[in-house]
């Protein structure tokens, strides 16, 4: 008959796990040795945690975190698959944007008819309401959405129709993975007394190059594709540069939304 409890070499050798990692596992309470021998400071597993330590370096073949791994294997069989499905959905999902940003980034150079249809505009000073918040890309179409009903509310009971373009202001470059600053705003006219929660400034007079975004662009990361182009517009011409923070206008100039770059030109007279 099977001893009930086996050493910690043994122990690794049958679920396939490294001294190292037993010992990790222990420190971190998910693989807790059942008897520590005193005198010795031996250590011996019972046999009943062999399937859970098993489970736990499968899961770590797939890079599941420890922190979530803790959380795994407390799970009933039936709430486990449904957890590990998600997951691997969300690492599908992943692997999709990864590859989309991929092309992205091979193609930037090759969309010339992005370039050609990015034109220039006169802007005229407006005031703006703003609203601002550190998000990632997964967080940004819910925050638009609060910002924009938040900010026309406030316009509303100050009195002010409350509905003109909302304008999404990207101060830091925001990822999947990581938050940039982010600051969605509405344009009034005339005064207003300061709201809680948001912030009053002026929008100057300015000289724009705009890109309206064609449909098939509209998304992440293909919409870094618009952005490039941009870019590559103002960078073909000499003397213009950036002039402050880039942002999207919804809506836009026969699209659901335009990508606008404010710019300086030594000469603002001369036509581009």
């Amino acid at each position: 008959m099977d001893e009930p409890y086996l050493l910690a070499g043994r122990f690794g050798a049958e679920t396939r796990l490294s001294p190292k990692a037993l010992r990790l596992y222990a420190e971190l309470g998910l693989l807790v040795p059942s008897q520590v021998d005193v005198a010795t400071g031996y250590r011996y597993y019972h046999r009943d945690q062999v399937a859970r330590a098993r489970l736990i370096g499968r899961l770590r073949q797939l890079d599941v975190p420890l922190a979530r791994i803790a959380v795994l294997v407390e799970l009933t069989p039936g709430a486990l698959e449904i957890e590990l499905r998600a997951w691997l959905k969300a690492q599908h999902d992943q692997l999709d944007r990864q590859a989309q940003l991929v092309d992205t980034i091979v193609r930037g150079g090759e969309l010339p008819e992005l370039v050609d249809a990015v034109r220039v505009r006169r802007a005229e000073p407006i005031n703006l309401l703003c609203r601002q918040r550190l998000i990632n890309t997964a967080e940004l179409e819910d925050f638009q959405a609060e910002a924009e009903a938040e900010i026309r509310a406030a316009l509303r009971a100050a009195g002010h129709p409350g509905d003109g373009p909302t304008r999404t202001y990207f101060h830091e470059l925001v990822t999947p993975d990581s938050g940039g600053l982010v600051e969605v705003a509405v344009g009034y006219q005339g005064s207003l007394e300061p709201v809680a929660g948001l912030r009053i400034r002026l929008s100057p007079a300015q000289t724009e190059a705009v890109l309206p975004a064609p449909r098939t662009f509209e998304d992440f990361p293909l919409v870094l594709h618009l952005y490039d182009a941009v870019e590559a517009w103002i960078n073909a011409r000499p003397g213009v540069r950036i002039a402050d923070t880039c942002f999207e206008v919804q809506p836009g100039t026969d699209a659901r939304f335009d990508v606008v770059f404010p710019i300086h030109h030594p000469d603002q007279t001369e036509e581009f």
